[in-house]
């Protein structure tokens, strides 16, 4: 028989005992839907959080220099002895990052944590957990922030320590639905404030706004809430990759600015949105590490079931093999039959179970924030996977069939 013989018989077979073939199956399908369903939901946020979340917080093009590190989830104790006895930053660390990049499109200063959540009340109408942060003019365009109304936070405002503010869009929005903000005095913890420019809107990040927030002058938000722990300096470069060097620039600059000896290590840290999709990976990392177990239990006990059943399949059809010897088949011709039937049918789950984990990423994408992205790799993993339990669990029992005695076989019912 030829090849192309032999995969018609499979399928034929698999198409006579359709039932019987799916439930043989379903151990594969449901492993390998698993796999490339987590696959691209984790492949879509790892993209998500670099593409969107990573630039959102720090900005495009851009890296902080901080007092604490991008850390997502708790600091253990010594780390967070360590970093308790760094020193805050300062202006003056602003001031040396700013001299020692001059060609930085922006150099900015802005309160970090903790950052108070407020009230925002205008005549009576209050949007509540509002987050305020303190600012310099420059952070307006490190975060790439577009006014859509009146005008940005401007020099003058920070050296007068004026009482003014710029509300991100979910606020203006919500607190003056048919009325100009502009102009307007709303209250900030019962601070008054008057409202000098709102910020387009950037959207929202898996169910996230980054839009509900006021932006008012560095100097006035240090009288009001005092200094905080972890002011930031951020820093925008005109290119990618101006970003590299003017991080070392700036690393210098802060050890001469910090009076570090050569041997001392840093007090202090520099941080690009790299580090937060790095902290991020970390996360599903985890995820990845469970996969293989949870897939390999079910390919497993699939494989254990397709080679039961073909063993049976060499019980049912012990009268054709005997018959396929007497006119002249050899047992390899009778073993590569029954193993194609096996590797088939594999394949076949493999498909099947792709096409499912591929619906379900899309569907998962359509009807959540979760994004999701089908892989080439994980695909042809899954694919591969299918056929290399077909020849693993197939063996046995082709090897059995074809050492079948054809007499004996003959004489089967």
């Amino acid at each position: 028989m030829t090849f192309g013989d032999i995969v018609a018989v499979a399928l034929d077979q698999i198409w006579n005992n359709k039932l019987r073939s799916f439930f043989t199956l379903l151990g594969i399908i449901v492993s390998v839907a698993f796999l490339v369903a987590v696959v691209a939901i984790i492949q879509g946020m790892n993209a998500y959080v670099k593409e969107n979340i990573a630039g959102a917080v720090i900005g495009t093009n851009a890296f902080q220099v901080r007092r604490t590190p991008i850390q997502i989830g708790f600091f253990d104790d010594e780390m967070w002895a360590r970093v308790a006895r760094r020193p805050r930053l300062s202006v003056s660390d602003a001031e040396a990052v700013r001299a020692a990049l001059p060609d930085a499109a922006a150099v900015a200063m802005t309160t970090g944590w903790p950052s108070p959540l407020t009230d925002v009340d205008w005549r009576g109408r209050v949007i509540g957990d509002v987050t305020v942060f303190g600012v310099t003019p420059p952070y307006q365009e490190v975060q790439d922030y577009k006014i859509e109304r009146g005008r940005p936070l401007l020099d003058t405002d920070i050296t007068q320590r004026r009482a003014v503010v710029v509300l991100g869009y979910d606020v203006a929005s919500k607190l003056f639905e048919s009325v100009s903000p502009i102009g307007q005095e709303v209250k900030l913890g019962g601070d008054k404030f008057e409202v000098v420019g709102v910020i387009a809107p950037k959207g929202r990040v898996l169910g996230q706004s980054f839009d509900a927030f006021a932006l008012i002058p560095f100097t006035r938000y240090e009288m009001l809430y005092g200094r905080r722990l972890t002011t930031t300096v951020s820093v925008k470069m005109p290119d990618a990759k101006d970003v590299a060097p003017a991080m070392q620039r700036a690393e210098e600059a802060m050890r001469l600015a910090h009076h570090l000896r050569p041997t001392q290590a840093n007090n202090f840290s520099i941080e690009t949105a790299d580090a937060l999709v790095d902290f991020w990976k970390q996360l599903t990392a985890v995820l990845f590490s469970v996969i293989p177990a949870v897939v390999a239990i079910g390919v497993v006990v699939g494989g254990i079931v397709i080679m039961n059943i073909m063993l049976m399949a060499v019980t049912e059809r012990t009268r054709e093999i005997g018959i396929r010897k007497a006119v002249g088949a050899r047992a390899q011709d009778i073993e590569r039959q029954f193993l194609a039937e096996a590797v088939v049918l594999a394949i076949t789950g493999g498909i099947l179970g792709v096409a499912l984990g591929w619906g379900f990423a899309e569907l998962v994408a359509t009807a959540s924030p979760l994004p999701a992205r089908i892989t080439g790799w994980s695909v042809m993993l899954a694919v591969s996977l299918g056929a290399g339990v077909g020849v693993i669990f197939g063996v046995f029992p082709a090897r059995r069939a074809a050492r079948l005695d054809p007499i004996t076989a003959l004489r089967a019912e």
